[in-house]
């Protein structure tokens, strides 16, 4: 049969089995069940060809002792670690492989191992020391035969082996394997084999199911109560190829066939039907029963060669079934189901024809509802615009295209209604339920549907025809309409509409004519708009109150663009906004309205909200662009939802959302109806480990058996020095909502972090020699976030020349090179020393002299070769600090007239009377005293240790020589005078203050007539 016409076969099967299964079902709340349990269909991520899988015939599971997954195939053998996927197929030549690439079981050994039955190869062992296969043999000291059903542990370090032509043990301390005599009337085909807690094997068989007792040595059949209607489905059972038997947590041992179903054994050993599963259905025949797995306490899911998986409680009166869906990405990815795990995480694994696939049976506080064409349970269309539940505890979901669906969880069970005329392919936004319990519709104008017939009245409202209504309220006999034209009143007595719409010189009008949602809040109606909030203080009020976003008031509200509002139980009013959530807290209607503004600096995925719904507890939940979040109504923590929670659509765009009569939240979105189990808390078990799962060493791979674990060591080699790591979290849930990253511990500055979606390997090369500590982590997102870290030490070995031995030796050599060199070095130094200092005194000696001789020039007035003003100073500062009992005077000499001297003769005259002039000072100084050219025709005379008195004396002597003095210039003689200010030194002044005294003095002697000496006061 090609692959087309297999799927067009088992599509067939599986909606026959899904119609008789909803005929059986009845409703889940009759069964005092979770009334949402026939719309929450399992979520399955799928592993095929595309992950690597080698055959898309998935035959078999187990999760060995590392906690990998294995998946058996027709085409080999994969072991995946839910991002990797290494595969291995039938031994070629002298290979160590499988000797048969189509796997029909396995399972896992204490020892790392992995035990492989094949379907024509016999029996194989995976060894995690060497990655090599060990073959057993077929016939003597071996298998019966090379086709194995099934291996199931004895649980006294054995296992069973259940042939094409009889039942083996193997001995797994001797790895022998020994036949076992059947006995008369059993035939040598075995397809199950089980050893329950008690010690009774449990064999099924060709001729049906046999049970040798604990003390027996022969098979016999069980007992079981013959002739009873229900029993002669059991017997049936009983009787027909037996290809599954599995023993649940209480003690039932369940028994499924090839062509009559499943029965069990209850607790008290009375044998019991499955419904509509047990015996022949007339003429037809059940299909292959494969496996069975208890999910949860006491509910089994039966694995189906045809119709899925069948989920059964015992008691209950009816069955569910989940199959593929060919509408539907998430479902089973084939009908066809041959194996069934559920891992140490607690997902479960279903290996079916067209590839594996896993459903998170924890991620419970969230699940999706999908449309699908095959399913009368499932939504009409994705796109869900309005959500709305009524007197009756009905929900209604307004869909696109004028689509409507009708959920009544009492009954379990879906009605799809769907508009006329030109409302026929419109969206449907919005419900309200009026007094006489008619349901009125917001698409394309109005509609109003019987709340008891369910018959549709389609335009109801011709003015409003052509109008997109996008939310609605009653309130008594009014209606409230939110449109992109304003809002409109209308009155279902009166048949009255009034419309209300923004007035651009009217602050009191509605704040937008986009109206989203209007909103009951107390005794107000608040209208939630694209330009902020317009609160009415009835229907009738043609006057709004306006909030709106302030710009730098951070209690405003956080943005114009208002998408819902809710009230909590505790009084506190939530907005979501285009910028965020706003929280009032307590709410007093008239307000003040001050927020507390919550966005994404305090954890929110996104801004961009659309509904807001509080739970039972005073929490609210929120539907954003890209998911959904919690925020906790007391310390506003945010927690956002992730795929670990069951939440599997992302986008939201639209208001729609409602509480369920149960108190799950409803959001919808564009890709159908989100529930939320606010109260869902998952179940608490260990946390799934971190390992290293894959190594490559120095360009060697390690054998899965020496892997390195938590806390381990890693030996690199000299030569290589490189480690490629990959590693991963082995829970199976959200891979792609995990993020991974690892550090090197004395090489990396900080940890790195991989890319989304990348595989999680850590990769080193041509790392220096050394110890070090490589960690891994990481961390898992959603409600109930957790970072998980694994470390290892890593050592890299040393080149012979990093050996402590040939360091020292090294450092011995070099030292004694170095005592060589230097000695060399010296001799040479030495007499290069020499040569070099005979060098260095004559240059030195042709230094000073310049030095002496610029020092000169550079404190030497240029015209009269006395001290300038700068070099003057300097000694002055000099000479203060020697002095003695600070005595000394300074005398600040001005030649009187001196301009006219230039313009009566000439500036060069005026340079003879400045040299003469300094001569004749310089002929009353002392060798100690100091002279020189203050500037222009000032000079400067300073006479340390010499007191005022003295200080005049000399300073008259020089007033009267000047006096006495003839300048010869050019044949010209030239008279001139001076006036002197003097000024003794004062303890704690500064040369500053020192020459403004003197130059004080000097300005009373010219003023006084000039041709004096002036003391400083």
């Amino acid at each position: 049969m090609s692959e087309l016409r297999r799927r067009i076969y088992r599509l067939h099967t599986g909606l026959i089995g899904l119609l008789l299964l909803f005929f059986l079902c009845g409703s889940a709340s009759a069964a005092g069940g979770d009334p949402w349990a026939p719309f929450d269909a399992p979520w399955f991520d799928q592993v095929g060809i595309a992950e690597g899988l080698p055959h898309s015939v998935t035959t078999a599971l187990v999760q060995d002792r590392q906690g990998l997954i294995w998946i058996g195939t027709q085409g080999g053998v994969t072991r995946y670690d839910g991002y990797r996927t290494q595969v291995f197929g039938a031994g070629i030549g002298t290979a160590a492989g499988l000797p048969d690439a189509y796997v029909r079981s396995l399972l896992a050994l204490p020892d790392g191992g992995v035990l492989i039955g094949t379907d024509a190869g016999g029996l194989a062992r995976f060894d995690p020391a060497s990655n090599a296969f060990r073959t057993y043999p077929i016939g003597a000291n071996g298998t019966s035969d090379g086709k194995i059903y099934t291996l199931a542990t004895d649980h006294a370090g054995g296992v069973w082996i259940a042939t094409e032509r009889g039942l083996d043990h193997l001995d797994l301390r001797t790895d022998t394997i020994s036949h076992l005599r059947l006995g008369p009337g059993i035939s040598s085909r075995n397809f199950s084999v089980l050893q329950d807690r008690a010690g009774n094997l449990w064999l099924g068989n060709n001729n049906g199911l046999f049970v040798r007792h604990t003390g027996s040595t022969g098979f016999v059949r069980p007992a079981h109560a013959d002739g009873a209607p229900r029993n002669a489905g059991v017997a049936t059972v009983l009787s027909n190829q037996v290809w599954a038997i599995h023993e649940d947590h209480s003690g039932r041992l369940w028994v499924g066939s090839g062509q009559a179903g499943a029965a069990y054994r209850d607790i008290d050993g009375q044998w019991q039907t499955v419904p509509g599963f047990s015996g022949y259905q007339g003429t037809a025949r059940q299909p292959t029963v494969r496996d069975f797995l208890e999910t949860v306490a006491g509910t089994i899911w039966i694995g189906t060669d045809g119709s899925g998986v069948i989920e059964y409680t015992p008691g209950s009166d009816h069955v569910r079934m989940i199959d593929h869906d060919a509408a539907v990405p998430s479902s089973l990815p084939g009908s066809g189901v041959r194996a069934l795990l559920q891992d140490r995480s607690e997902n479960i694994w279903v290996a079916t024809d067209f590839g594996a696939a896993r459903t998170n049976t924890r991620a419970r506080t969230a699940f999706s509802m999908l449309p699908s064409p095959l399913n009368p349970l499932a939504l009409a269309n994705s796109n869900v615009h309005g959500i709305y539940v009524d007197s009756r505890s009905r929900i209604w979901l307004g869909l696109s295209s004028g689509l409507i669906d009708v959920i009544d969880l009492k009954a379990g069970s879906m009605q799809h209604l769907h508009l006329g005329g030109s409302q026929a392919h419109r969206d449907v936004h919005s419900f309200t339920e009026t007094a006489d319990g008619s349901i009125w519709v917001a698409t394309q104008g109005l509609a109003r549907i019987d709340p008891d017939t369910l018959a549709i009245q389609s335009s109801v409202l011709p003015a409003l025809d052509n109008t997109t209504v996008l939310n609605l309220q009653s309130d008594a006999s009014q209606l409230l309409l939110g449109t992109y034209e304003g809002a409109y009143r209308y009155d279902t007595h009166t048949h009255k509409l009034d419309h209300l719409t923004h007035l651009a010189n009217d602050p009191h009008s509605l704040a937008s004519n986009t109206v989203r949602q209007i909103t009951r809040v107390g005794s107000n109606w608040w209208y939630s708009t694209t330009a902020g909030i317009s609160i009415a203080s009835d229907t009738s009020g043609d006057s709004f109150d306006q909030l709106t976003h302030r710009s730098g008031d951070p209690t405003s509200l956080p943005q114009d663009f208002v998408s819902s509002v809710t009230l909590d139980p505790k009084g506190r009013l939530w907005v979501s906004t285009f910028g965020g959530l706003g929280k009032i807290d307590p709410y007093v209607p008239g307000g003040p309205y001050r927020f507390h503004n919550i966005g994404i600096q305090q954890g929110l995925a996104s801004d961009k909200l659309n509904a807001v719904l509080a739970d039972g507890s005073g929490n609210v939940w929120l539907s954003m662009s890209n998911g959904v979040a919690a925020v906790d109504g007391d310390t506003l923590a945010v927690r956002n939802l992730g795929t670990r929670d069951g939440l599997r659509i992302s986008g939201y765009i639209s208001i729609a959302a409602a509480h369920a009569p149960g108190g799950e939240l409803l959001f919808g979105g564009l890709g159908g109806l989100t529930v939320i189990r606010p109260q869902e808390q998952p179940p608490k078990n260990r946390n799934a480990p971190l390992m290293i799962t894959q190594a490559v060493l120095d360009g060697v791979s390690l054998p899965f058996g020496q892997l390195p674990h938590d806390g381990d060591t890693l030996t690199l080699n000299r030569h290589g020095r490189s480690l490629r790591a990959g590693f991963a979290l082995l829970d199976y849930q959200a891979p792609m909502e995990t993020s991974y990253s690892y550090r090197m511990e004395g090489f990396d500055d900080d940890w790195i972090e991989l890319p989304k979606g990348s595989l999680p390997t850590a990769i080193y090369t041509n790392l220096p020699y050394g110890d070090y500590t490589l960690r891994l982590r990481a961390k898992t997102h959603g409600m109930y976030p957790r970072s998980i870290e694994t470390s290892l030490h890593v050592s890299v070995s040393p080149f012979w020349y990093e050996t402590i031995l040939a360091n020292i030796l090294g450092i011995l050599l070099l030292l004694v090179a170095i005592f060589g060199l230097v000695h060399l070095r010296t001799l040479y130094l030495r007499q290069q020393a020499r040569n070099l200092q005979r060098q260095i005194d004559d240059r030195t000696r042709d230094l000073q002299a310049a030095n002496q001789r610029l020092d000169q020039l550079a404190g030497t007035d240029e015209l009269t070769g006395i001290y300038n003003r700068r070099r003057f100073l300097e000694l002055v500062q000099d000479r203060r600090k020697l002095a003695t009992h600070h005595a000394g005077c300074m005398a600040l000499l001005d030649l009187d007239h001196f301009k006219l001297v230039n313009d009566t003769y000439g500036h060069l005259a005026g340079d003879a009377v400045i040299r003469a002039a300094t001569a004749v000072i310089q002929q009353h100084c002392r060798s100690g005293d100091l002279v020189g050219r203050y500037g222009g025709e000032e000079l400067l005379l300073c006479l340390p240790d010499t007191d005022l008195q003295h200080a005049m004396v000399v300073s008259e002597r020089i007033r009267e020589a000047l006096a006495h003095t003839s300048v010869e210039h050019d044949g010209q003689s030239i008279s001139v005078t001076v006036s002197i200010g003097v000024a003794a030194m004062c303890p704690d002044e500064s040369i500053e203050q020192w020459l403004s005294r003197a130059d004080k003095a000097l300005y009373e002697a010219k003023r006084a007539g000039r041709n004096r000496c002036v003391i400083a006061s």
